[in-house]
């Protein structure tokens, strides 16, 4: 990774204000979206399919599904039978791996929700809420499987009482879910899978076809095709952000160990050649060792090409005190914070942009991926500055009574009245006059 040096340098090279559209694609994708769509633009093509899938339904998931994946299907939902095969052939090891993650998961959101106050009461109005009815959840595939992602987007929509989980994920070579993915949906009793990708799923989601039901929200990660598909339906649904490439930063002392940040910065990597893997520290000796354990633990490992895309954008910046070191984190909002100082619990309080903190060497990232309990749906790309990570309130939403009585009203109509009358509305004044004169 390329070492910088100083404040101001790490801060022009942290500084981001992108969206979707910047994000490329490589020369291939772009030769491949000219075959199939006869553009090179993504958002051209995402409008093209989405656009097929609202108008021709099934038909269209049928043909694009092997027109971009290469997969003829017969069906598209996955059945219960399938699900509860699944549940049985998956690896014993991996089952109870998955069944501790989801008691954590569980645990935490449902903590959540018994802290969220149920109603606000007052004279002449109430607050309730109600869950959503039907949300999609999207798992992306390709190369890899993710039924992290199913349980930790599907678990809390199940305990903010969501009535119905639809879970679209695309299918593999032979047209079929991996058996890891449909074991999560399982264990969190997602009620309908199918195996649609890409694009085209957010758009059956969002729509509605013969097979798929519409739903409410559609929620989880995916690739630039994915998130462009989101943006394009936003409005027709709602959605629950549109999700970039997975970010680490760690600021690190001189106490840290090396071989630790090596490896977190390593795990991040290895999501995608985009993934944006930063370290700040205001040591140069742990900037050189840092980068050597990178190269040393580098060796052997399965994704070692993706990884190595991200590492040539990765960088370490060296800066003059921890003290800046928390100032580029709140500049840059990242997704995965770590901090591995000494007394990093101190510093907690100073961080305002961020999905999550990982606080302490011991707490690496990869636990936040998998089992401690919060999800690791977060904000990426700065939007930490204004976004949460995935979360109970996602699922639900807020309904509004008013009530108001005799007495209410001689109390508050004159009030409306005159700035309704001040904004020009008669019609609006005349409403509250009317119960006033004759009440």
């Amino acid at each position: 990774m390329k070492i910088i040096e100083g404040l101001a340098l790490a801060r022009a090279t942290l500084s981001r204000c992108t969206s979707v559209e910047s994000r490329s694609v490589s020369p291939a994708m772009k030769q491949r979206l000219r075959k199939m769509f006869g553009t090179d633009d993504p958002e051209s093509a995402v409008r093209q399919i989405v656009d097929e899938v609202k108008k021709k339904g099934d038909a269209a998931l049928f043909g694009l599904t092997e027109k971009i994946d290469g997969v003829k299907l017969t069906s598209l939902e996955v059945g219960e039978r399938q699900i509860a095969e699944a549940l049985r052939a998956v690896d014993g090891e991996l089952m109870s791996a998955l069944k501790l993650a989801t008691g954590r998961i569980e645990f935490f959101h449902s903590a959540q929700r018994n802290n969220i106050r149920p109603e606000v009461v007052g004279a002449d109005f109430r607050q309730l809420i109600r869950p959503l009815g039907r949300v999609g959840i999207y798992v992306p595939g390709g190369t890899a499987v993710y039924p992290s992602t199913v349980l930790m987007t599907a678990i809390p929509a199940r305990m903010a009482g969501v009535s119905e989980i639809i879970l679209a994920t695309p299918p593999g070579p032979e047209g079929a879910v991996p058996p890891a993915t449909l074991a999560a949906a399982g264990l969190a009793r997602v009620d309908r899978v199918f195996r649609i990708g890409g694009a085209q799923a957010i758009a059956a989601l969002a729509y509605g076809t013969e097979s798929v039901p519409r739903v409410d929200k559609i929620y989880g990660p995916g690739n630039i095709f994915v998130v462009l598909a989101k943006k394009l339906v936003y409005g027709v649904v709602a959605i629950d952000g549109l999700p970039g490439p997975s970010e680490i930063m760690i600021i690190a002392d001189d106490t840290a160990d090396p071989g630790y940040c090596a490896a977190d910065l390593l795990a991040q990597a290895e999501h995608d050649p985009l993934s944006s893997v930063n370290l700040v520290t205001d040591s140069m000796s742990l900037a050189g060792e840092v980068n050597r354990e990178m190269t040393r633990q580098l060796e052997g490992l399965s994704r070692r090409a993706i990884i190595n895309g991200s590492l040539d954008r990765g960088i370490i910046a060296v800066v003059n005190s921890i003290d800046e070191a928390i100032d580029l984190a709140n500049l840059y909002a990242p997704e995965h914070l770590s901090l591995m100082v000494a007394n990093a619990s101190a510093y907690v309080d100073r961080i305002r942009n961020a999905g999550c903190i990982f606080i302490g060497e011991d707490s690496t990232v990869v636990l936040g991926d998998y089992v401690v309990g919060p999800s690791h749906v977060l904000p990426t790309g700065g939007t930490a500055r204004f976004s949460s990570p995935l979360n109970i309130t996602d699922f639900i939403k807020f309904i509004n009574t008013v009530t108001v009585t005799g007495v209410s009203l001689k109390k508050l109509g004159p009030a409306a009245a005159v700035i309704a009358e001040a904004e020009g509305f008669d019609a609006h004044a005349r409403a509250v006059k009317k119960r006033l004169d004759e009440g």
